[in-house]
């Protein structure tokens, strides 16, 4: 380049500056709102005189999650109570499982759950 009189001193040692980085800008932290829980519904399984057992666990076992020996456990006590849990769910669900159940011609109502 042309001299122009100027003069530049080389950097020393002491007068170099040293980057650092920077931490990210963090935003003010917003609480997470947790989704809202539907209020819980049970299921009932009521006992009738027209559908034998076998034919009520195998629509259960069908129907719902539960395992053989809970379907079992279930029919046993609607037979001898006239009525038994057979599950808890949010009401959306809960009709579907009354209109599943109906199909079947099995009764299965739907109660809100007191908590």
């Amino acid at each position: 380049m042309a001299d122009n009189g100027i003069q530049i001193d080389e950097p020393k040692a002491a007068d170099t500056v040293t980057a650092t980085a920077s931490a990210p800008v963090k935003k003010p932290a917003v609480p997470k709102r947790r989704p809202k829980q539907l209020p819980p519904y049970k299921v009932l399984l009521h006992n009738d005189d027209v559908n034998t057992f076998e034919s009520v666990i195998a629509t259960i076992l069908k129907l719902t999650t539960l395992q053989p020996q809970e379907a079992l456990l279930r029919t046993l006590e609607a037979h001898e109570t006239g009525v038994a849990l057979l599950l808890m769910t949010h009401k959306e669900r809960a009709e579907l499982y009354v209109d599943q159940f109906i199909t079947f011609k099995i009764t299965v109502t739907i109660e809100p759950d007191a908590v």
